[in-house]
């Protein structure tokens, strides 16, 4: 929904080239819509726990997860997490009960890239606005 605030953690790239992908999209995301706060840096842990407890979802989108604390760290500050039924997420995950599981198909060539994109970004898109629609719910 257009009414909420959209903050990305987001630092520390792997490559100038994942960077300059990152800076591109945020950029053009910027330009169809408010509220879009990027922060490009590591964060020390008393702001990043100070950043998740402003929340009301947090987001994992990731293709490769294999533990998934990030998950862990938000859900300590009490937010339900929507993230992809992937690697280690659906162990820390409680579909329905402490979140929401995006399912993905992934190509088998070890880059975790999506089978079909669009219909893993609409299933994601769909899980985030049905946590954000429903705060009773999604603070259950």
């Amino acid at each position: 929904p257009a009414d909420v605030q959209v903050v990305l953690c987001a630092g520390a790239p792997d490559t100038p080239e994942i960077l300059a992908e990152v800076t591109g999209l945020i950029e053009d995301l910027r330009t169809r819509r408010t509220g879009v706060v990027w922060i490009d840096k590591m964060l020390p842990r008393d702001e990043l726990v100070a950043v998740l407890a402003h929340g009301t979802v947090f987001a994992c989108p990731s293709v490769y997860e294999p533990l998934g604390i990030v998950n862990l760290e938000a859900m300590a500050v009490g937010l339900p997490v929507v993230g992809t039924a992937t690697g280690g997420i659906p162990e820390v995950v409680d579909d329905g009960v402490t979140g929401w599981l995006v399912p993905i198909e992934q190509v088998q060539d070890g880059t975790g890239t999506p089978v079909d994109p669009e219909r893993f970004v609409a299933d994601l898109g769909a899980a985030l606005v049905e946590a954000v629609s429903d705060p009773a719910r999604a603070a259950a």
